[in-house]
């Protein structure tokens, strides 16, 4: 369910802003949704496991959350970042 720290890695250096750069809404948002797509494969198979649900939940959430902050801030980045990770918006 979770990911691995080479996984993590790709993603950070994907969608990092500069070279020292790990902690950006991209990055995060990319980290965040690996996740979401492991913990939904996850919830096919285990469709009774609610623990993960609400984890899944409240991860979507977070997301979401860093997706609006980022469409405040800058629209650009944020209409750049939702065609890369290709979600829905």
């Amino acid at each position: 369910m979770s990911i691995t720290a080479e996984r993590k890695q790709a993603l950070i250096t994907d969608y990092r802003t500069n070279e020292t750069d790990t902690g950006s809404p991209e990055v995060q948002v990319a980290i965040l949704s690996e996740r979401i797509t492991n913990l939904t494969e996850h919830l096919k198979l285990h469709n009774k496991d609610f623990h993960s649900r609400r984890g899944l939940l409240m991860l979507v959430g977070q997301r979401r959350s860093l997706l609006d902050y980022l469409k405040a801030k800058d629209a650009g980045r944020y209409a750049t970042l939702i065609e890369r990770l290709g979600l829905r918006r």
